[in-house]
């Protein structure tokens, strides 16, 4: 049975999909529909973190009334004019159970009345020969639509090609009772948060444990990346660098044999001259994270894969680079900012959401970017970046991927908020009667080199706060503001770091703000 062609399908009633719906539902001008495998929303959260504690920070108590600033310290709310779709009111654990997002994604799907069809798996995407996409489900149905978004997560757990590591437990089917591991020598295969999860979580029981991996560990609090190794999964560390029996292996595993005494694993150090040793174990767990699972799509309507094929390449726009029409929403599009930036985690991409539902609207339905009138002032333009900066919840969390944009036409300035830096630089944000030749890009940013500073070393020289004269060289996050000219950087400001993120010092902050603002405008003006 055919169905009839709507503007927008979305596959994945994750936290993504749920966002994306319900920004077509308030606009009321696309028809879409979300498909949806499991019977109700956010079925990954049934099932992962396999130990059921969330590491995405929740902090109801904030000492601030201010619901923008708040959304700085929950990481775990999806967008809505409704103050009771907070996660927050939900639990005041910092760091909550899994199942309470399971119950806040389906509260937040009835709230909002997204229109989601449960228990509706896609087996295919091809193309329509008509124009579109033809979308299968399991039952035979064929949804149709000018537009298809891919908001699936990566669903497929990512398993690296080792010789006979089909015969270890995988993350997503492993017990994780400590009790099935007494008295056992295990091997935990990864370096990532699931990996050390999974090790905190035996280390009562087990007779040893090693994790281990070819890379480093990088720590999320030196990296700013919050994908690295978080400080909540890493008491296994202390075990290691205490000498209490465990250990981190870093190097590959080249192979996994099993017999009737256990698991035989060659491995080869690459911090002792490439040694390759055999080692005993009783278990053998794969904790080495989750890729994309491209097996819906028919050969014509295939995305191309790229970082080792975990995630689709994308545009600017979250766009297929080589299926036009066919996007990406969610943890996927961190293939944008592979650990840099947030892009993979709710906090980042509830505002990445947003910004595609304005890329969308703008290209396939002729709106433009919402956008404020100034005047061409520079105390006025500064004053109006200040504010910004100071309370911007989704510049805070997308950092250095997001920011204000502020375009001139002479002497027509209009402010844009939340505008991908990509899309300004490839489509610039021009409307009839507003051609701007020069734009202001507003982002937070960390210096440069961030991850290269221990935080905690007090004998690395580190820029005073409040120093507008070494503001270009702060590492902790700041406000950077760009010109842009044809999408060329021709000129850059910062502001100087300060411990309460505030930057409205008058001397400091806003004086040599309005200077390079009045500048700037200067040259604009020729």
């Amino acid at each position: 049975m055919n169905q009839a062609m709507l503007d927008y399908l979305i596959i994945g009633a994750g936290p993504a999909g749920l966002q994306l719906a319900s920004h077509f539902e308030q606009s009321g001008q696309a028809s879409y529909l979300v498909l949806e495998a499991a019977g109700a929303p956010g079925a990954f959260f049934e099932r992962y973190p396999r130990h059921r504690q969330l590491i995405s920070i929740n902090k109801p108590h904030t000492g601030s009334t201010d619901p923008e600033l708040n959304l700085r310290l929950d990481w775990n709310s999806l967008l809505s004019d409704d103050p009771d779709l907070l996660f927050t009111r939900y639990t005041e654990r910092y760091f909550p159970h899994a199942d309470l997002m399971v119950r806040y994604l389906a509260d937040f799907a009835a709230a909002t009345g997204v229109r989601v069809q449960y228990e509706c798996r896609v087996t295919q995407v091809a193309r329509d020969p008509a124009g579109g996409f033809e979308v299968t489900d399991g039952s035979g149905t064929v949804h149709r639509a000018r537009r298809v978004v891919v908001a699936t997560g990566v669903s497929q757990p990512y398993v690296p090609p080792v010789p006979g590591i089909e015969l270890a437990e995988g993350y997503g089917d492993m017990p994780v009772d400590p009790k099935d591991f007494l008295d056992q020598r295990v091997l935990i295969i990864g370096k990532g948060n699931s990996a050390f999860e999974t090790a905190d979580n035996l280390l009562e029981t087990t007779a040893l444990i090693h994790v281990a991996g070819p890379s480093s560990i990088r720590m999320a609090w030196r990296t700013h990346y919050v994908g690295h190794l978080r400080a909540v999964n890493n008491n296994f560390l202390d075990t290691y660098q205490l000498k209490s029996a465990n250990a981190i292996l870093d190097g590959e595993v080249r192979s996994i044999v099993r017999d009737a005494a256990g698991y035989r694993v060659r491995f080869s150090f690459s911090r002792a001259d490439e040694v390759v040793k055999e080692l005993p174990y009783d278990r053998v767990l794969v904790c080495t994270g989750f890729q994309f699972d491209p097996s819906i799509f028919a050969a014509d309507t295939r995305p191309a894969l790229t970082i080792k094929d975990r995630f689709p390449a994308q545009t600017a726009e979250w766009e297929s680079v080589n299926v036009p029409d066919l996007f990406f929403a969610g943890t996927l599009t961190q293939q944008r900012d592979f650990k840099k930036s947030t892009s993979g985690f709710i906090h980042g991409f509830r505002y990445g959401v947003r910004a595609l539902h304005r890329i969308l609207r703008r290209r396939y339905h002729g709106e433009a970017w919402p956008a404020e009138k100034l005047d061409a002032d520079p105390a006025a333009l500064a004053d109006a970046i200040i504010a910004r900066v100071n309370r911007t919840s989704a510049l805070w969390q997308l950092f250095g991927v997001l920011a204000d944009v502020l375009t001139v036409a002479g002497p027509d300035v209009r402010y844009h908020e939340e505008v991908p830096v990509d899309y300004l630089v490839g489509n610039g944000l021009s409307v009839p009667g507003h051609e701007p030749t020069h734009a202001f890009a507003v982002t937070l940013e960390y210096g440069p080199e961030h991850d290269q500073v221990d935080p905690f070393d007090v004998s690395v020289n580190r820029i005073a706060q409040d120093s507008a004269g070494q503001a270009h060289d702060a590492a902790y996050l700041h406000p950077v503001v760009r010109l842009y000219r044809d999408g060329v950087v021709t000129d850059v400001h910062h502001l100087a770091e300060n411990l309460e993120n505030r930057w409205d010092r008058p001397d400091v902050h806003r004086a040599p703000l309005v200077a390079f603002l009045d500048r700037c405008l200067a040259t604009v003006r020729g």
